[in-house]
């Protein structure tokens, strides 16, 4: 079989075999050049310019770097080499439906870019090579892998607790920024992956030996470091904020179809909105006058739920926006709000083997006597999430009036905006 190699600089060289390299060269993949993986974080951080094609090629390495490993054991001779070929075919085609800069969209109510791949993936050219090399089930069987619904017992190097898209981009994305917070042992906790009976069901699982948990310890902290300071940076927020707000305006008025936005690349999208939806908005951000923080409160701060209608109610969030502009003078979309979407630090459901054998769950529940990541999780969580509004101009707004405000339900805040009294002097 002939073998195709690709220099990268984060993990030098990854080899490529027939079927993956005739993927890559699929227009859907190529596609993933021109998206950024971070976002617009590259006018923060100058080196992040990096791609969702680069990752999809790390991830693809680590995932042949891990089934080879598992190989060498003598329990992995009961998987079924096509569950293999699934496996790698799933890590490099995990991010293939991924919208222009990267999550922004999907804050806004876009569908989530594992469903956006599903037809890339059951159709087209991806579909037919897929099926050729692999059988008529795989392309089935790839998109279950990259939902997380599959039962093949290597799920978890896809979607889990410590699967291989989070160890190649933590480390990818703090080598492009030039910083250190994302340095985590990869090689430890790969070494660290074994297949483990399910103490519920039998059934052979992904798991970890333990005497791993530390690098997966070390792995959480740098997930919370590189979310407080690169992915939810205040500037990088600015910037995310300005771009959901423009592109749901473009929407909102039909200049924009949602069915398209996934077949865009970064710098496309941005030449249809300057074509189709021109914006005070969209030349702030091509000439990065970002927006100014006039408040902003870490979530540990706030009630618990407080504010959670800024990431879960865009159609809310944009009358509250334009409500609280007219109110402090403002044009409308001269005021943003930020509250990131919730997410996990570290999402833990893995199966640990013990150094005497046994096999115990760990969970959000926690594990007595050994440590307590859930709780270090959700603490580093409330640290890194904040509530922010931005204004286009430097001001400073009554954190007391903002505080009053966070802490209404999504509710009380429309039947407010409904009875035209003031958000601000609640």
């Amino acid at each position: 079989m002939s073998v195709e190699i690709i220099r990268d600089p984060l993990w030098n060289n990854i080899r490529l075999d027939p079927l993956s390299f005739e993927l890559i060269d699929t227009p859907a993949f190529q596609r993933l050049r021109y998206v950024r993986q971070l976002g617009l974080a590259f006018l923060v951080y100058p080196g992040a310019t990096h791609t969702r094609f680069e990752h999809a090629l790390g991830t693809f390495h680590l995932a042949r770097r891990a089934l080879a490993l598992l190989e060498e054991q003598s329990d992995f001779q009961a998987i079924d080499p096509l569950d293999c070929s699934l496996i790698r075919a799933a890590a490099l085609l995990h991010d293939i439906g991924h919208y222009p800069f990267s999550h922004a969209l999907e804050e806004i109510g876009a569908l989530h870019h594992e469903a956006v791949a599903r037809p890339l993936i059951a159709q087209g050219e991806v579909a037919a090579l897929l099926r050729r090399e692999l059988g008529a089930s795989a392309t089935e069987r790839v998109v279950a892998l990259i939902c997380g619904e599959s039962p093949s017992p290597l799920q978890g190097l896809i979607s889990g607790s410590i699967d291989l898209d989070k160890l190649d981009y933590l480390r990818r994305d703090a080598f492009m920024c030039g910083v250190s917070y994302g340095e985590i042992d990869v090689d430890r906790l790969i070494n660290a992956l074994t297949l483990v009976a399910d103490p519920e069901t039998g059934e052979p699982r992904i798991g970890m030996v333990e005497k791993g948990l530390s690098a997966l310890e070390s792995l959480l902290f740098a997930k919370y470091q590189m979310y407080r300071n690169v992915y939810w940076h205040h500037a990088v927020r600015s910037a995310t904020t300005m771009y959901k707000r423009l592109v749901a305006d473009a929407l909102d008025t039909g200049a924009l179809d949602a069915a398209t936005l996934a077949g865009f690349t970064d710098e496309g999208l941005l030449h249809d909105l300057g074509a189709r939806a021109p914006s005070p908005l969209l030349s702030a951000l091509r000439e990065r006058r970002l927006y100014k923080r006039a408040f902003e409160c870490p979530a540990a701060h706030l009630p618990a739920d407080a504010a959670e209608w800024i990431a879960d109610d865009r159609a809310l969030t944009v009358a509250v926006e334009n409500t609280l502009a007219d109110e402090l003078g403002l044009e409308a979309g001269e005021l943003l709000l930020d509250y990131p979407a919730k997410t996990q630090m570290l999402g833990l459901d893995l199966l640990v083997q013990r150094a005497y054998g046994e096999v115990r769950r760990l969970t959000a529940a926690g594990w007595e006597g050994a440590i307590n990541l859930p709780k270090l999780s959700e603490e580093f969580y409330r640290s890194a999430r904040w509530l922010r509004v931005y204004t286009a101009s430097r001001m400073v707004i009554s954190s007391e009036s903002v505080h009053r405000l966070a802490a209404r339900s999504g509710a009380e805040v429309r039947a407010r905006l409904k009875s035209g009294d003031s958000l601000l002097n609640w």
